[in-house]
Protein backbone atom coordinates (compact mmCIF):
# COMPACT_ATOMS: atom_id res chain seq x y z
CA UNK A 1 0.00 0.00 0.00
CA UNK A 2 3.12 2.15 1.03
CA UNK A 3 4.80 1.68 -2.69
CA UNK A 4 1.42 2.62 -4.30
CA UNK A 5 0.80 5.58 -2.67
CA UNK A 6 4.18 6.90 -3.74
CA UNK A 7 3.32 6.63 -7.33
CA UNK A 8 0.32 8.87 -6.36
CA UNK A 9 0.48 12.77 -6.75
CA UNK A 10 -0.76 14.81 -3.52
CA UNK A 11 -3.82 15.63 -5.37
CA UNK A 12 -4.49 11.98 -5.66
CA UNK A 13 -3.56 11.16 -2.00
CA UNK A 14 -6.37 13.83 -1.07
CA UNK A 15 -9.53 12.11 -2.98
CA UNK A 16 -7.64 8.35 -1.82
CA UNK A 17 -8.72 9.76 1.94
CA UNK A 18 -12.05 11.35 0.95
CA UNK A 19 -12.87 8.27 -1.28
CA UNK A 20 -12.13 6.35 1.88
CA UNK A 21 -14.26 8.61 4.25
CA UNK A 22 -17.34 8.05 1.62
CA UNK A 23 -17.03 4.11 2.14
CA UNK A 24 -16.17 3.57 5.96
CA UNK A 25 -17.33 6.83 7.73
CA UNK A 26 -21.07 7.57 6.16
CA UNK A 27 -19.75 11.08 4.26
CA UNK A 28 -22.24 11.87 0.95
CA UNK A 29 -21.41 11.19 -2.23
CA UNK A 30 -22.32 15.23 -2.48
CA UNK A 31 -20.31 16.34 0.36
CA UNK A 32 -17.49 14.69 -1.09
CA UNK A 33 -18.24 16.50 -4.65
CA UNK A 34 -17.94 19.33 -2.69
CA UNK A 35 -14.53 18.93 -0.79
CA UNK A 36 -13.38 17.75 -3.80
CA UNK A 37 -15.00 20.15 -5.99
CA UNK A 38 -15.89 18.01 -9.23
CA UNK A 39 -19.83 16.73 -9.71
CA UNK A 40 -21.34 13.96 -8.25
CA UNK A 41 -21.13 11.80 -10.99
CA UNK A 42 -17.69 12.36 -11.02
CA UNK A 43 -17.31 11.14 -7.58
CA UNK A 44 -19.51 7.97 -8.91
CA UNK A 45 -16.91 7.22 -11.36
CA UNK A 46 -14.12 7.32 -8.79
CA UNK A 47 -15.75 5.63 -6.30
CA UNK A 48 -15.86 2.69 -9.14
CA UNK A 49 -12.98 2.97 -10.59
CA UNK A 50 -11.18 2.44 -7.15
CA UNK A 51 -13.61 -0.69 -5.91
CA UNK A 52 -12.22 -2.52 -9.43
CA UNK A 53 -8.75 -1.13 -9.38
CA UNK A 54 -7.39 0.00 -5.88
CA UNK A 55 -5.85 2.96 -5.18
CA UNK A 56 -3.69 2.40 -8.51
CA UNK A 57 -6.81 3.20 -10.01
CA UNK A 58 -6.83 6.85 -9.14
CA UNK A 59 -3.86 7.64 -10.37
CA UNK A 60 -4.16 10.05 -14.12
CA UNK A 61 -4.15 7.42 -16.92
CA UNK A 62 -2.04 10.03 -18.77
CA UNK A 63 1.32 10.11 -16.90
CA UNK A 64 4.10 9.13 -18.57
CA UNK A 65 2.54 9.70 -22.12
CA UNK A 66 3.50 12.43 -24.59
CA UNK A 67 1.39 15.25 -24.62
CA UNK A 68 -1.00 15.53 -27.28
CA UNK A 69 -0.22 19.10 -27.89
CA UNK A 70 3.46 18.54 -27.94
CA UNK A 71 5.64 20.33 -30.62
CA UNK A 72 6.84 18.09 -33.27
CA UNK A 73 10.84 17.47 -32.84
CA UNK A 74 11.80 17.93 -36.37
CA UNK A 75 10.35 21.86 -36.03
CA UNK A 76 12.23 21.94 -32.51
CA UNK A 77 14.73 20.69 -34.26
CA UNK A 78 14.60 23.67 -37.37
CA UNK A 79 13.98 26.51 -34.92
CA UNK A 80 17.16 25.46 -33.23
CA UNK A 81 19.44 24.99 -35.84
CA UNK A 82 18.50 28.56 -36.95
CA UNK A 83 19.08 29.82 -33.22
CA UNK A 84 22.61 28.68 -33.47
CA UNK A 85 23.41 29.89 -36.63
CA UNK A 86 22.30 33.26 -36.27
CA UNK A 87 20.83 34.24 -33.05
CA UNK A 88 23.43 32.02 -30.52
CA UNK A 89 24.22 35.01 -28.33
CA UNK A 90 20.61 36.67 -28.05
CA UNK A 91 18.51 36.43 -25.01
CA UNK A 92 15.26 34.45 -25.33
CA UNK A 93 12.90 37.63 -25.86
CA UNK A 94 15.08 39.43 -28.14
CA UNK A 95 15.61 35.69 -30.26
CA UNK A 96 11.72 35.37 -30.32
CA UNK A 97 10.95 38.65 -31.89
CA UNK A 98 13.69 37.84 -34.64
CA UNK A 99 12.76 34.19 -35.34
CA UNK A 100 8.51 35.66 -35.52
CA UNK A 101 9.89 38.28 -37.97
CA UNK A 102 12.04 36.18 -40.04
CA UNK A 103 11.12 32.61 -39.71
CA UNK A 104 7.67 32.20 -38.61
CA UNK A 105 7.65 30.90 -35.56
CA UNK A 106 4.64 30.77 -34.12
CA UNK A 107 5.33 29.93 -29.97
CA UNK A 108 5.81 31.42 -26.97
CA UNK A 109 8.87 33.29 -25.83
CA UNK A 110 8.82 30.78 -23.00
CA UNK A 111 8.79 27.73 -24.99
CA UNK A 112 11.78 28.96 -26.82
CA UNK A 113 13.12 29.93 -23.51
CA UNK A 114 13.14 26.39 -22.39
CA UNK A 115 14.71 25.05 -25.71
CA UNK A 116 17.49 27.05 -24.95
CA UNK A 117 18.31 26.13 -21.69
CA UNK A 118 18.05 22.68 -22.95
CA UNK A 119 20.34 23.12 -25.58
CA UNK A 120 22.81 25.35 -23.04
CA UNK A 121 22.37 28.64 -24.92
CA UNK A 122 20.75 30.33 -22.16
CA UNK A 123 21.15 30.08 -18.33
CA UNK A 124 18.25 30.83 -16.05
CA UNK A 125 18.62 34.18 -14.07
CA UNK A 126 18.11 34.37 -10.62
CA UNK A 127 15.58 36.50 -9.95
CA UNK A 128 16.58 40.21 -8.98
CA UNK A 129 16.86 41.22 -5.07
CA UNK A 130 13.97 43.72 -4.42
CA UNK A 131 14.68 47.56 -5.04
CA UNK A 132 15.47 49.27 -2.42
CA UNK A 133 15.05 52.78 -3.80
CA UNK A 134 11.45 53.24 -5.66
CA UNK A 135 11.94 55.36 -9.14
CA UNK A 136 11.29 58.74 -9.87
CA UNK A 137 7.99 59.15 -11.79
CA UNK A 138 7.53 59.78 -15.47
CA UNK A 139 6.58 63.27 -15.97
CA UNK A 140 3.13 63.84 -17.52
CA UNK A 141 3.80 65.09 -21.22
CA UNK A 142 6.19 64.53 -23.85
CA UNK A 143 8.76 67.32 -23.95
CA UNK A 144 8.47 68.38 -20.54
CA UNK A 145 12.15 66.35 -19.64
CA UNK A 146 14.46 65.03 -22.37
CA UNK A 147 17.41 63.06 -20.30
CA UNK A 148 20.39 62.90 -22.43
CA UNK A 149 24.49 61.18 -22.29
CA UNK A 150 26.88 59.24 -24.04
CA UNK A 151 27.68 55.38 -23.99
CA UNK A 152 31.63 55.09 -25.23
CA UNK A 153 31.06 51.21 -26.17
CA UNK A 154 32.15 49.08 -28.73
CA UNK A 155 29.23 49.17 -30.63
CA UNK A 156 30.37 47.27 -33.94
CA UNK A 157 31.76 44.16 -31.81
CA UNK A 158 35.70 45.14 -33.22
CA UNK A 159 34.48 45.10 -36.51
CA UNK A 160 35.28 49.22 -36.27
CA UNK A 161 36.81 51.24 -33.52
CA UNK A 162 35.05 51.69 -30.51
CA UNK A 163 33.10 55.11 -30.54
CA UNK A 164 30.38 56.94 -28.70
CA UNK A 165 26.60 57.49 -29.17
CA UNK A 166 25.18 60.30 -28.04
CA UNK A 167 21.07 59.93 -27.21
CA UNK A 168 17.81 62.01 -26.14
CA UNK A 169 15.21 60.08 -24.28
CA UNK A 170 12.18 61.57 -23.55
CA UNK A 171 11.10 61.20 -19.73
CA UNK A 172 7.18 60.67 -20.20
CA UNK A 173 7.30 58.18 -23.24
CA UNK A 174 10.35 56.45 -23.00
CA UNK A 175 10.67 57.59 -26.58
CA UNK A 176 14.02 58.27 -27.93
CA UNK A 177 14.12 61.33 -29.69
CA UNK A 178 17.57 62.02 -30.94
CA UNK A 179 20.76 59.52 -31.43
CA UNK A 180 24.16 59.62 -33.38
CA UNK A 181 27.52 58.07 -33.27
CA UNK A 182 30.73 60.46 -32.91
CA UNK A 183 34.08 59.22 -32.93
CA UNK A 184 34.30 60.98 -28.92
CA UNK A 185 31.45 62.55 -26.60
CA UNK A 186 32.25 66.29 -27.70
CA UNK A 187 30.37 69.56 -27.67
CA UNK A 188 29.73 69.20 -31.09
CA UNK A 189 27.92 66.20 -31.06
CA UNK A 190 25.64 67.13 -28.50
CA UNK A 191 24.83 70.35 -30.84
CA UNK A 192 23.99 68.16 -33.73
CA UNK A 193 21.88 65.79 -31.67
CA UNK A 194 19.90 69.00 -30.53
CA UNK A 195 20.09 70.90 -33.64
CA UNK A 196 18.37 67.68 -34.97
CA UNK A 197 15.75 67.73 -32.09
CA UNK A 198 14.60 71.11 -32.33
CA UNK A 199 14.16 71.11 -35.93
CA UNK A 200 11.79 67.90 -35.96
CA UNK A 201 10.20 68.43 -32.99
CA UNK A 202 10.61 71.50 -31.45
CA UNK A 203 12.25 72.44 -28.48
CA UNK A 204 11.83 71.27 -25.16
CA UNK A 205 10.98 72.65 -21.78
CA UNK A 206 14.52 70.77 -19.47
CA UNK A 207 17.33 68.88 -20.36
CA UNK A 208 18.68 66.45 -17.73
CA UNK A 209 22.36 65.51 -18.07
CA UNK A 210 24.93 64.89 -15.68
CA UNK A 211 27.74 67.41 -14.55
CA UNK A 212 30.64 66.78 -17.28
CA UNK A 213 32.60 69.58 -18.64
CA UNK A 214 30.61 69.99 -20.96
CA UNK A 215 27.23 70.80 -19.52
CA UNK A 216 28.57 73.18 -16.87
CA UNK A 217 31.80 74.39 -15.18
CA UNK A 218 33.35 72.97 -11.99
CA UNK A 219 33.95 76.77 -10.77
CA UNK A 220 30.97 77.99 -9.18
CA UNK A 221 32.02 81.53 -9.78
CA UNK A 222 32.70 81.55 -13.38
CA UNK A 223 29.54 83.22 -14.64
CA UNK A 224 30.53 82.52 -18.22
CA UNK A 225 27.99 79.59 -19.71
CA UNK A 226 29.76 76.09 -21.41
CA UNK A 227 29.40 75.94 -25.36
CA UNK A 228 26.72 74.14 -24.93
CA UNK A 229 24.32 75.87 -22.16
CA UNK A 230 24.67 78.94 -24.21
CA UNK A 231 22.75 77.25 -27.24
CA UNK A 232 20.49 76.81 -24.14
CA UNK A 233 19.87 79.81 -23.37
CA UNK A 234 19.46 81.06 -26.79
CA UNK A 235 17.16 78.29 -27.37
CA UNK A 236 14.65 78.62 -23.98
CA UNK A 237 15.76 75.35 -22.41
CA UNK A 238 16.53 75.25 -18.75
CA UNK A 239 19.26 72.76 -18.44
CA UNK A 240 19.17 70.28 -15.05
CA UNK A 241 22.57 69.00 -13.70
CA UNK A 242 21.81 65.11 -12.08
CA UNK A 243 24.53 64.23 -8.88
CA UNK A 244 24.37 60.26 -9.70
CA UNK A 245 24.11 58.12 -12.86
CA UNK A 246 20.76 56.58 -10.72
CA UNK A 247 18.83 59.93 -11.01
CA UNK A 248 18.80 59.38 -14.91
CA UNK A 249 18.02 56.06 -14.68
CA UNK A 250 16.21 56.08 -18.23
CA UNK A 251 18.93 56.68 -20.55
CA UNK A 252 21.38 54.80 -18.57
CA UNK A 253 19.06 51.62 -19.14
CA UNK A 254 18.60 52.86 -22.66
CA UNK A 255 22.24 51.88 -23.44
CA UNK A 256 21.68 48.79 -21.64
CA UNK A 257 19.34 48.12 -24.39
CA UNK A 258 20.51 49.39 -27.43
CA UNK A 259 24.56 47.74 -26.14
CA UNK A 260 22.43 44.43 -26.74
CA UNK A 261 19.78 44.70 -29.46
CA UNK A 262 21.47 47.55 -31.47
CA UNK A 263 24.44 45.87 -31.25
CA UNK A 264 23.21 42.67 -32.74
CA UNK A 265 20.86 44.40 -35.02
CA UNK A 266 23.82 45.87 -36.93
CA UNK A 267 26.11 42.44 -36.76
CA UNK A 268 23.15 41.13 -38.92
CA UNK A 269 22.29 44.06 -41.45
CA UNK A 270 26.22 43.70 -41.92
CA UNK A 271 27.12 47.23 -40.54
CA UNK A 272 30.82 47.90 -39.97
CA UNK A 273 31.29 51.87 -39.92
CA UNK A 274 29.80 55.26 -37.98
CA UNK A 275 28.35 56.76 -41.48
CA UNK A 276 26.22 53.04 -42.22
CA UNK A 277 25.17 52.92 -38.64
CA UNK A 278 24.33 56.61 -39.08
CA UNK A 279 22.03 55.93 -41.70
CA UNK A 280 20.88 52.91 -40.10
CA UNK A 281 20.21 54.62 -36.87
CA UNK A 282 16.80 56.02 -37.78
CA UNK A 283 15.32 53.19 -39.44
CA UNK A 284 16.22 50.74 -36.06
CA UNK A 285 14.99 53.29 -33.96
CA UNK A 286 11.26 53.98 -35.05
CA UNK A 287 10.86 49.94 -34.17
CA UNK A 288 12.73 50.45 -31.06
CA UNK A 289 10.31 52.92 -29.92
CA UNK A 290 7.49 51.15 -31.31
CA UNK A 291 8.33 48.38 -28.66
CA UNK A 292 9.45 50.40 -25.43
CA UNK A 293 7.86 53.69 -25.57
CA UNK A 294 4.06 53.93 -23.45
CA UNK A 295 1.95 56.75 -23.82
CA UNK A 296 2.05 59.76 -21.35
CA UNK A 297 -0.32 60.37 -19.18
CA UNK A 298 -1.79 63.54 -20.48
CA UNK A 299 -1.86 63.79 -24.64
CA UNK A 300 -0.64 67.67 -24.56
CA UNK A 301 2.77 67.74 -26.59
CA UNK A 302 5.12 70.36 -24.51
CA UNK A 303 7.67 70.89 -27.51
CA UNK A 304 7.87 74.30 -28.75
CA UNK A 305 8.09 74.54 -31.97
CA UNK A 306 11.03 76.54 -33.63
CA UNK A 307 9.74 79.73 -35.65
CA UNK A 308 13.09 81.08 -36.40
CA UNK A 309 15.01 80.20 -39.75
CA UNK A 310 17.29 77.51 -40.11
CA UNK A 311 20.65 79.29 -40.78
CA UNK A 312 19.92 80.74 -37.26
CA UNK A 313 19.16 77.79 -35.72
CA UNK A 314 22.31 76.13 -37.33
CA UNK A 315 24.16 79.41 -35.74
CA UNK A 316 22.57 78.46 -32.38
CA UNK A 317 24.05 74.90 -32.56
CA UNK A 318 27.56 75.75 -33.57
CA UNK A 319 30.75 76.37 -31.70
CA UNK A 320 31.25 80.20 -30.84
CA UNK A 321 34.29 82.08 -30.57
CA UNK A 322 35.74 85.81 -30.33
CA UNK A 323 39.07 87.17 -32.10
CA UNK A 324 39.75 90.76 -32.17
CA UNK A 325 40.28 92.01 -35.57
CA UNK A 326 43.80 94.08 -36.78
CA UNK A 327 44.01 97.23 -37.91
CA UNK A 328 43.29 95.35 -41.97
CA UNK A 329 39.98 93.78 -40.83
CA UNK A 330 41.33 90.39 -40.20
CA UNK A 331 42.15 87.92 -38.00
CA UNK A 332 43.53 84.30 -37.46
CA UNK A 333 41.51 81.67 -36.45
CA UNK A 334 42.86 77.76 -36.31
CA UNK A 335 45.52 77.76 -39.16
CA UNK A 336 43.72 80.42 -41.37
CA UNK A 337 43.38 84.20 -41.87
CA UNK A 338 39.96 85.44 -42.09
CA UNK A 339 39.86 88.62 -43.96
CA UNK A 340 37.04 91.07 -44.29
CA UNK A 341 35.87 92.11 -47.31
CA UNK A 342 35.01 95.75 -48.18
CA UNK A 343 32.53 97.89 -48.76
CA UNK A 344 29.85 96.39 -46.16
CA UNK A 345 27.72 98.72 -44.48
CA UNK A 346 27.73 96.89 -41.15
CA UNK A 347 31.31 96.60 -40.94
CA UNK A 348 33.35 97.13 -37.36
CA UNK A 349 36.10 99.31 -36.88
CA UNK A 350 39.77 97.91 -36.32
CA UNK A 351 40.73 96.33 -33.20
CA UNK A 352 36.51 95.10 -32.96
CA UNK A 353 35.85 92.17 -31.24
CA UNK A 354 33.90 89.94 -33.84
CA UNK A 355 31.51 86.57 -32.99
CA UNK A 356 32.94 83.04 -35.35
CA UNK A 357 30.20 80.70 -35.87
CA UNK A 358 31.80 76.80 -36.49
CA UNK A 359 29.60 74.62 -37.95
CA UNK A 360 29.69 71.05 -37.60
CA UNK A 361 30.73 70.47 -41.62
CA UNK A 362 33.84 72.77 -41.06
CA UNK A 363 32.37 76.34 -42.21
CA UNK A 364 32.60 79.66 -40.77
CA UNK A 365 29.63 82.40 -40.18
CA UNK A 366 31.63 85.99 -38.63
CA UNK A 367 28.91 88.65 -37.27
CA UNK A 368 29.45 91.66 -35.62
CA UNK A 369 26.19 92.91 -33.21
CA UNK A 370 24.29 90.58 -35.30
CA UNK A 371 24.91 90.99 -38.64
CA UNK A 372 26.46 88.86 -40.56
CA UNK A 373 29.93 89.52 -42.20
CA UNK A 374 31.22 88.74 -45.74
CA UNK A 375 34.92 87.81 -45.62
CA UNK A 376 37.77 85.41 -47.56
CA UNK A 377 39.62 82.53 -45.76
CA UNK A 378 43.26 82.06 -46.26
CA UNK A 379 45.16 78.90 -45.08
CA UNK A 380 48.86 79.83 -43.93
CA UNK A 381 49.26 76.89 -41.50
CA UNK A 382 47.84 73.86 -39.56
CA UNK A 383 45.31 74.20 -37.20
CA UNK A 384 46.56 74.79 -33.73
CA UNK A 385 45.86 71.42 -31.11
CA UNK A 386 43.39 71.87 -28.57
CA UNK A 387 44.80 72.04 -25.30
CA UNK A 388 41.52 71.58 -23.05
CA UNK A 389 41.78 69.89 -19.69
CA UNK A 390 41.13 66.17 -20.69
CA UNK A 391 38.48 64.28 -18.68
CA UNK A 392 37.85 60.49 -17.95
CA UNK A 393 35.50 60.36 -21.23
CA UNK A 394 37.94 61.85 -23.57
CA UNK A 395 41.25 60.16 -21.45
CA UNK A 396 41.23 56.57 -23.24
CA UNK A 397 41.12 58.48 -27.10
CA UNK A 398 43.79 60.35 -26.29
CA UNK A 399 45.89 57.62 -24.78
CA UNK A 400 44.88 55.23 -27.30
CA UNK A 401 46.15 57.73 -30.09
CA UNK A 402 49.59 58.01 -28.69
CA UNK A 403 49.99 54.46 -28.16
CA UNK A 404 48.93 54.27 -31.94
CA UNK A 405 51.62 56.71 -33.35
CA UNK A 406 54.05 55.21 -30.84
CA UNK A 407 53.68 51.89 -32.22
CA UNK A 408 53.62 53.22 -35.88
CA UNK A 409 57.00 54.97 -35.05
CA UNK A 410 58.19 51.49 -33.46
CA UNK A 411 56.90 49.38 -37.03
CA UNK A 412 59.05 51.78 -39.02
CA UNK A 413 62.02 51.22 -37.13
CA UNK A 414 61.87 47.59 -37.41
CA UNK A 415 61.34 47.65 -41.22
CA UNK A 416 63.85 49.86 -41.44
CA UNK A 417 66.38 47.61 -39.30
CA UNK A 418 64.75 44.49 -41.00
CA UNK A 419 65.98 46.18 -44.38
CA UNK A 420 69.83 46.95 -43.21
CA UNK A 421 69.91 43.78 -42.24
CA UNK A 422 69.14 42.25 -45.46
CA UNK A 423 71.38 44.56 -46.96
CA UNK A 424 74.15 43.84 -44.63
CA UNK A 425 73.73 39.87 -45.86
CA UNK A 426 73.63 40.95 -49.55
CA UNK A 427 77.66 42.16 -48.75
CA UNK A 428 75.82 46.20 -49.40
CA UNK A 429 77.38 48.69 -47.89
CA UNK A 430 74.95 51.72 -47.86
CA UNK A 431 75.94 54.51 -45.27
CA UNK A 432 72.42 55.57 -43.28
CA UNK A 433 74.10 58.87 -41.81
CA UNK A 434 76.52 61.24 -42.85
CA UNK A 435 80.02 60.07 -41.79
CA UNK A 436 81.29 59.96 -38.17
CA UNK A 437 84.05 59.27 -37.47
CA UNK A 438 84.34 57.32 -33.67
CA UNK A 439 87.45 56.94 -31.71
CA UNK A 440 86.95 54.01 -30.49
CA UNK A 441 85.99 52.34 -34.33
CA UNK A 442 88.07 55.03 -36.51
CA UNK A 443 87.32 54.49 -40.07
CA UNK A 444 83.67 52.84 -39.57
CA UNK A 445 80.26 54.45 -40.30
CA UNK A 446 76.83 53.47 -41.33
CA UNK A 447 76.32 50.01 -42.47
CA UNK A 448 78.78 47.66 -42.57
CA UNK A 449 79.33 45.28 -44.87
CA UNK A 450 78.54 41.74 -44.46
CA UNK A 451 82.47 40.48 -44.92
CA UNK A 452 84.70 42.13 -43.04
CA UNK A 453 87.13 44.55 -45.44
CA UNK A 454 90.77 43.75 -45.79
CA UNK A 455 92.96 46.34 -45.30
CA UNK A 456 95.20 47.62 -48.44
CA UNK A 457 98.53 46.37 -48.42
Amino acid sequence: MEAEDKLMSHKEVQRLQVLRRLQHEGLLQSQAAQQLGVSVRQVKRLVRRLRECGPQGLVSRRRGRRSNRRIDEVQQTHYMELVRTHYADFGPQLAHEYLVREHGFGFSVETLRGWMIQAGLWQAKRRRAQRVHSPRPRRACLGELVQIDGSHHDWFEGRSPKCCLIAFIDDATGRVLGAQFFAQETTQGYLQVLHALVQRHGAPLALYSDRHGIFTKSDPEDAKPTQFERALLQLDIEPICAHSPQAKGRVERLFQTLQDRLCKAMRLAGIDSMEQANSYLREYLEGHNARFAVQPHHPQDMHRPWTGSAAALADICALHHQRQLSAQGACKFEGSILQLLPGQAHAPKARAMVDIAQHADGTLRLSYCGHALAHRRYAFGEAVPNRQATDHKTLNAKVDKVRDAHRSKLQRLAAEMAFQDSQRKAGIYTPDTPPIVSRASPGHCGLRPAHPISSPE
